[in-house]
């Protein structure tokens, strides 16, 4: 029995058809159509601490800022970390065709987010706290990526990397928050529909921390394309909560995330992650060679 038929069991579904969805790095999910008509999701996560993650996340988030319905969860067993069952949100995945107006509901979903600090009474076992040591996770991430961009880079643009990321994590900014932080907030985890954002989605990657890493890449894949939705998604942040100085912080988070891309894509597969790798090797270049 494949491990989809263990965790459809455990939900009792009387499915009809079952969809893998891509675009989905931390986890494997399925768009599952039931006998009754209904649509829902099951989402199975790479690792217990990924599980441990989202359903905290679910229950921090529940009331205060959009997401799918949990409907039912599995903790899992030796062979599977747990999974989940999800209502569907209306919707499409957010792209660049939309309107300023869907940007301002972005910009007012973030804001939402960032405004939930930790719960005070209650001990996480998932989502960390890096708030108080901000720099030195931001440190640990970076450095960490290294070890497999270096079998990627040529030597000199490696240490070129190296001493840009020395030079410029000094002058940032003390860190804003501490919020909850999405880690992971791009356009395939917004789902709009029409100028309205239903919701966010995937939260295997949530900590408590400063605000400034969770624009970088919404502005790499959506806010970059068009002046209209960085002004309007900022009006829309501002509505809810004071937004950080962008033009300080995300210059640097810019370059991090290219840099940490490129280990990502070593880490995941050359091969399978092609595009992705050369466009973040370009981007890297831009950013040193500039």
């Amino acid at each position: 029995m494949s491990l989809l038929q263990r965790v459809l069991e455990q939900f009792n579904l009387d499915v009809i058809s079952v969809d893998e969805v891509d675009d989905s790095h931390s986890s494997t999910v399925y768009k599952c159509h039931l006998k009754k008509g209904e649509t829902i999701f099951v989402k199975i996560p790479y690792t217990k601490l990924k599980f441990e993650r989202e359903l905290e996340a679910y229950e921090i988030l529940k009331g205060k800022v959009a997401t799918p319905e949990l409907l039912d969860y599995w903790t899992g067993d030796e062979e599977c970390p747990g999974a989940y069952l999800l209502s569907e949100l209306k919707g499409q995945p957010l792209t660049i065709d939309v309107s300023p107006t869907a940007a301002y509901h972005v910009g007012v979903l973030h804001a939402s987010m960032h405004l939930i600090h930790p719960p005070i009474n209650k001990e996480l076992k998932g989502i960390q706290n890096e708030f108080a040591n901000w720099s030195k996770f931001i440190e640990k991430q970076f450095y960490s990526f290294a070890v497999d961009v270096k079998d990627v880079l040529d030597e000199t643009l490696y240490l070129k990397a190296i001493d840009m990321f020395e030079r410029m994590k000094g002058q940032l900014p003390l860190p804003d928050g501490p919020g909850f932080v999405h880690m992971d907030f791009r356009p395939a985890n917004i789902i709009v529909n029409g100028d309205k954002v239903s919701g966010v989605i995937d939260f295997e990657s949530v900590r408590f921390g400063s605000t400034e890493i969770d624009f970088t890449k919404l502005y790499r894949d959506f806010l970059s394309y068009d002046s209209r939705f960085y002004q309007s998604y900022k009006e829309g942040y501002k509505s809810i909560r004071p937004i950080i100085d962008l033009e300080i912080v995300l210059p640097f988070y810019r370059f991090i995330d290219s840099f940490n891309s490129i280990g990502w894509c070593k880490r995941r597969g050359i091969e399978k992650n092609a595009a992705f790798l050369e466009e973040n090797i370009l981007r890297l270049k831009d950013f040193i060679l500039q």
